[in-house]
């Protein structure tokens, strides 16, 4: 850990620093590119979650991943294992042992080096690392939901353009599960449902306090720097579990870490809702709760076009990750497949001339890609903050049980102190950024 006086002076030298073209600072092997053509990578979280991003991008030759950040040291070992099996099983000696690994993300971001990160840590995590990133040039690839707030996602998504960095938010479903959710945006762009009336959206319910108890905590764990920015309150292996594990932990049911299953699987269909009415750099006007406040769906976002979002109510039988409505027909889209109310809708073919999404069938290679072009991801910052912000809007909502006005421009309740205290959160002391 830095103490406060390392912390501020690295991070004035990481902003002063040049951004990093594609680094040739690290030792060539035969696995990648060349130096001048391959991009190195550091891994700032490496759970469930990341630790299959990991993977993929072992497989990538574009790339080399140089260093892993945790704080429990199980999954670093685990980490480290993976990087070190995989390219060590291609070279002629057999050996591979250049992976650095990391207790503290500031040190991984100090690497000489190094060109971009994937973070994959619990979502009160993301903010601070992708600042810092940004700050020292990196690129970033962050995960779903990009933050735990809409304070912070509006600072985050300011830094990444003052660095001009290229970011790529988690958000999957505009790249790849069949291709389900690119078809499902342009059949509505090209209007062949008509006019959108409803969207309705199927995921889980709200956030809630946390009430865990405290437990001893794990040897090899960093229940401090796990807690980081959060209130801090006692280790509980549900929020941390011990070691390496197989499973998504329930840190995203709780408040202070995470914005429950509206925003964890929210995040992408509120994203594909988003997308389909080509609102990436808006949002609602209204947020209207349902009048029973103990309810967990109902809640409805309306649009200024007066088009309805509603979470998890489903009519007629109808029911899917995303169904739009409109005036010509129905369509349902989730990860297993596409469909419309009449069949016939998806028989018309798309005309050359009609709109099209960005071409991108590989959600890690479209980041790699638009580094090397200078382009913007199909998912950047301000799209992956929009989206969390529509999850952030239903909290609210849920929480304060009453009719909300949102002005998507200012980004602030209209007329509402009450309301706009939700919007931040103080950091413990230990964990306030510079100029944020």
């Amino acid at each position: 850990m830095f103490n406060r006086r390392d912390f501020l002076a690295a991070t004035a030298a990481m902003t002063a620093g040049p951004m990093f073209l594609p680094s040739a600072g690290h030792a060539l092997t035969p696995l990648f590119m060349s130096p001048a053509e391959r991009i190195t990578l550091g891994f700032i979280g490496v759970g469930k979650q990341s630790l299959g991003h990991l993977g993929k991008f072992l497989g990538n030759s574009n790339v080399e991943v140089i260093a892993v950040c945790d704080v429990v040291q199980a999954r670093l070992d685990k980490a480290v294992e993976m990087v070190t099996q995989r390219y060590a099983e291609r070279t002629k000696s057999g050996e591979y042992r250049a992976i650095r690994q990391f207790g503290d993300f500031r040190e991984l971001l100090a690497m000489q080096g190094l060109d971009a990160v994937v973070i994959g840590t619990p979502d009160h995590w993301h903010a601070i690392p992708c600042i810092l990133a940004a700050r020292a040039g990196k690129h970033i690839y962050c995960e779903k939901p990009l933050t735990h707030n809409i304070a912070e996602g509006r600072t985050l998504v300011q830094e990444v353009a003052k660095a001009k960095v290229i970011f790529q938010t988690g958000s999957q479903q505009r790249s790849e599960f069949g291709g389900y959710f690119r078809k499902a945006v342009e059949t509505i762009w090209n209007g062949r449902i008509g006019e959108v009336k409803r969207v309705r959206i199927g995921v889980g319910g709200p956030t809630k306090p946390c009430d865990l108890p405290t437990e001893e905590t794990p040897a090899g764990t960093d229940w401090d720097m796990w807690v980081g920015p959060a209130p801090m309150r006692g280790y509980n292996q549900i929020l941390c579990p011990q070691g390496v594990h197989n499973h998504f932990p329930l840190w995203r049911s709780y408040q202070e870490y995470a914005g429950g299953a509206l925003a964890d699987m929210g995040a992408h269909h509120f994203d594909i809702a988003q997308w389909a009415l080509k609102m990436d750099t808006s949002g609602p006007t209204r947020i209207i709760p349902p009048a029973d406040r103990s309810a967990e769906s109902g809640l409805k976002f309306i649009y200024e076009s007066g088009i309805e979002m509603i979470h998890n109510t489903f009519e007629d039988g109808i029911k899917a990750d995303c169904v739009f409505e409109g005036t010509r027909g129905t369509l349902l889209v989730s990860r297993n497949g596409i469909s419309t109310r009449p069949s016939s809708i998806l028989e018309e073919p798309l005309l050359e001339s009609d709109q099209r999404v960005m071409a991108s069938s590989n959600h890690h290679q479209n980041w790699i890609d638009a580094i090397r072009s200078g382009s913007n991801c199909i998912c950047t910052a301000e799209i992956g903050h929009r989206s969390a912000a529509i999850c952030h809007l239903g909290n609210i909502g849920y929480r304060l049980g009453r009719e909300l006005t949102w002005d998507p421009v200012a980004e602030q309740f209209k007329n509402d102190a009450d309301a706009n205290k939700h919007l931040s959160r103080e950091p413990r002391e230990k964990w306030k950024i510079p100029g944020v």
